[in-house]
């Protein structure tokens, strides 16, 4: 991220919180932000010109002065989402399931621990009741299911010879 984005945050904030602000000021300021790297800090920044620029050559038309603030406001929201740190495992890759989890995942069954038989019936018919094809459901997404249920209650590794 760049060094400028918290003193642009800064100055934006001022410029948001301040009555009227000096419009050729934030001018100044959204022409500094519009040569950023972040691609929609500089794509805010960059459709926000016209505006504020028209708010600081008519600084007593009312609705300009709406506008501008508008626009201010979206760069300010850009700005609020690049300095906001990030907490926990957002944009981590997501671990692949096993084939196991996938039919557990299938039938809305708990990813780990043992499954009784009846506990196994019991979630295919619930979940059977929506995908059936009588029911509106996909053919398709139905034999899954009836093959998760069936990989479920005879798993390869209990079938013996």
């Amino acid at each position: 991220m760049e060094r400028h984005v918290g003193e642009w945050k800064h100055a934006v904030d001022r410029f948001w919180q301040a009555e009227g602000p000096d419009w050729t000021e934030v001018a100044h300021v959204v022409a500094a932000i519009a040569t950023s790297e972040e691609i929609d800090l500089r794509h805010a920044a960059t459709q926000a010109q016209p505006s504020i620029r028209n708010a600081a050559a008519n600084p007593q038309d009312p609705m300009s002065r709406v506008v501008a603030r508008r626009r201010l406001g979206v760069i300010r929201d850009v700005l609020h989402l690049l300095a906001t740190p990030k907490f926990g495992r957002r944009g981590a890759e997501a671990k692949a399931l096993t084939a196991d989890e996938r039919y557990r995942e299938m039938l809305g069954l708990p990813l780990d621990g043992r499954l009784a038989a009846t506990e196994i019936h019991r979630a295919f018919r619930r979940t059977a009741k929506r995908m059936h094809p009588d029911a509106g459901g996909d053919a398709r997404a139905f034999l899954a299911l009836s093959a998760a249920r069936d990989a479920l209650m005879h798993p390869p590794h209990k079938k013996g010879g």
